[in-house]
């Protein structure tokens, strides 16, 4: 089981990172409407294979986010 909810958690970081979605897809270069699919859609950014292989090893699947340093020029 996946305990984060990717969608709330997206939602977060962009509130706390005063951007947005569309931004993002900018940013990476995917159209605003695919990541957003791939945000809402349940396994859509975790492989549900991968949660189904760590389940049967006995072990729930949790998201931690780690902000990176911004390196200095």
């Amino acid at each position: 089981m996946l305990i984060n909810n990717v969608e709330v958690d997206v939602k977060t970081k962009c509130i706390e990172n005063q951007t947005t979605q569309l931004k993002i897809a900018e940013a990476i270069g995917s159209p605003s409407s695919y990541v957003n699919r791939l945000i809402k859609k349940p396994g859509g950014i975790i492989n549900k294979t991968f949660i189904q292989i760590m389940e049967a090893l006995g072990y729930d699947v949790e998201l931690r986010y780690i902000k990176r340093e911004e390196k200095t020029k």
